[in-house]
């Protein structure tokens, strides 16, 4: 008889819906995602000071692609897009936010690097800007490539993979530079401009975002032509959480085949009656793609609808500065940006 009450118990928890709650308790697989549940918000780390990629407006909204990753994950996790909390990281000081959980997510213009992902318990979960570093000089210099910044000096922030390009790019054309490193965005900048270096140098789209917010001072500064190294920039968590890892990496391929399969966050209800098994699967009309990631079965819907697809974002963050989207283009449109399979 004792052998019989699990039984019993279990017949009674699927018969009164109990199952459901029992299973709750139990956490959905990825503590970070429960963490997150349970504070109520996402904790997201963003550089905070960069156009395009997280800087706030003038009603103190950040706005930029990361922030928008951040929101378009706080969406898929716990239904709302504004619960998410911004947390400004540096460059010196990001990775050990997330280290230590102070932060669940990374999205701060991070390059993915083997040494990172392999020595410092993180692991990048995809790709939301293709980038490369670059070399912004003053106009009236007169330079038109990198080549002819031999003797430089070269205004760098301490801590980036920007560091470590330069220096391999003068060494193979025997180039010689005295780097000015410097850690705070607005002073790097600020030495730049007041002629303390003779070329700033970070990952090519913020040096475009720089030069963007001088208004009719952009015609100033000139952006040299070459792209010396391979910057893909992503959202990065902690390893040994990898539910969690699956949610991030899944919601930026969810805009990037919404943006693929014409769904925005115009017409995504309208989607819901579609035809096309791969629109359904993605909306949760069909499949239980929200069940094998413990989340909402129209997890993909609403990010969609309350952040959009990978277009509308790269429209209202990226677009406004000039910079095409190139290699960061679907792959059917001649870039890069290739999402799995959603099934």
């Amino acid at each position: 008889m004792p052998n019989r009450c699990p039984a019993i118990v279990l017949s009674v928890l699927l018969a009164t819906g109990a199952w459901t709650v029992a299973a709750h308790a139990q956490g959905s697989g990825s503590a970070t995602l429960d963490a997150t549940r349970q504070r109520g918000a996402l904790q997201c780390g963003v550089s905070g000071d960069v156009a395009g990629f997280s800087l706030p407006d003038s009603q103190g909204v950040m706005r930029g692609i990361d922030a928008d990753v951040c929101r378009a994950i706080a969406a898929a996790a716990l239904g709302d897009a504004g619960k998410v909390k911004f947390v400004p990281v540096t460059t010196q000081n990001r990775f050990t936010a997330l280290q230590s959980g102070e932060i669940d997510v990374l999205a701060a213009e991070t390059t993915w690097t083997l040494g990172r992902e392999a020595s410092l318990g993180l692991e990048f979960a995809g790709i939301n800007f293709y980038d490369g570093t670059g070399f912004l000089v003053k106009t009236s210099a007169g330079v038109k490539s990198a080549k002819e910044l031999d003797g430089a000096t070269i205004c760098v922030q301490p801590g980036t993979s920007t560091e470590l390009a330069i220096a391999d790019y003068f060494r193979a054309n025997n180039l010689k530079f005295t780097p000015i490193e410097i850690q705070d965005l607005q002073e790097i900048r600020n030495a730049f401009l007041s002629g303390r270096c003779d070329a700033y140098s970070t990952d090519s789209s913020a040096l475009a975002a720089f030069r963007f917010i001088q208004g009719d001072k952009a015609k100033d500064l000139t952006l040299l032509p070459e792209i010396i190294s391979k910057e893909p920039l992503g959202p990065s968590v902690r390893k040994g959480d990898d539910k969690w890892f699956d949610l991030v990496r899944w919601t930026m391929f969810a805009m990037m085949t919404a943006e693929e399969l014409g769904v925005d966050s115009k017409n995504v209800d309208q989607m819901m009656t579609s035809t096309n098994p791969d629109i359904r699967r993605l909306l949760g009309v069909d499949g239980d793609l929200g069940k094998q990631l413990g989340i909402d079965p129209k997890w993909a819907a609403t990010v969609i609808k309350q952040v959009g697809n990978f277009a509308e974002m790269w429209d209202r963050d990226i677009a406004p500065m000039g910079v095409p989207r190139g290699i960061n283009a679907l792959w059917n449109k001649g870039g890069l940006m290739y999402a799995p399979p959603m099934r």
